[in-house]
């Protein structure tokens, strides 16, 4: 019973992740979209391109690695990833993170802050899907809504390819596609 509190308190703290804005807003809407949105949707999206992944991969894992990918921003807050990341916040991310899974029952923190460095660090199969799914939404917003995000944030179109291209070691058939598209909003004038 002891080990169920602890895994009804993590669920009753992670609700603030519902409050994290994003910088992007979902495809066909004013308002932005919250972290918890965001995992939900890179978790479909690797569910729907899976067999695109370049290697072998445990959509098990990469799922995992994906809900709790973004867990740290309840206490770090979201950045937009082509301000770059400092050390201090990935710090202050690993902190929170930390803080989060030290509530659930030690056997499972110590499986998720695994799977949390392993998505961090992107050398595995898994973690390589997971960290090129995880750019696929926010692109898609920016493609279906105009480039906001990147006009807000004056994002040039040598920082979207450049830090996109990370799609290629999960899914070379991804990023082809998403490659694509960039272009597509290039000619379009959405992404300059």
């Amino acid at each position: 019973m002891e080990h169920i509190e602890k895994i009804l308190e993590f669920i009753v703290e992670i609700e603030k992740l519902k409050d994290v804005q994003r910088k992007t807003k979902p495809v066909g809407l004013e308002r932005f979209e919250n972290s918890a949105e965001h995992s939900w949707h890179v978790c479909l999206t690797a569910l729907m391109l899976k067999d695109y992944a370049n290697e072998e991969i445990d959509i098990n894992r990469v799922i995992k690695m994906l809900l709790i990918h973004d867990l740290g921003e309840i206490d770090a807050g979201d950045t937009i990833v082509y301000a770059g990341q400092t050390t201090e916040y990935k710090a202050e991310e690993e902190a929170g993170i930390s803080r989060l899974l030290s509530i659930l029952p030690g056997f499972m923190a110590d499986e998720f802050i695994e799977l949390w460095r392993e998505f961090e660090a992107g050398e595995t199969a898994d973690a390589c899907f997971a960290k090129a799914i995880d750019r696929v939404p926010p692109l898609l917003h920016n493609i279906h809504g105009d480039g906001h995000s990147w006009r807000t944030h004056g994002v040039t179109k040598e920082k979207v390819f450049s830090v996109n291209q990370r799609i290629e070691a999960g899914s070379k058939d991804l990023w082809s596609v998403m490659r694509g598209k960039l272009e597509g909003a290039v000619n379009a004038g959405i992404l300059k």
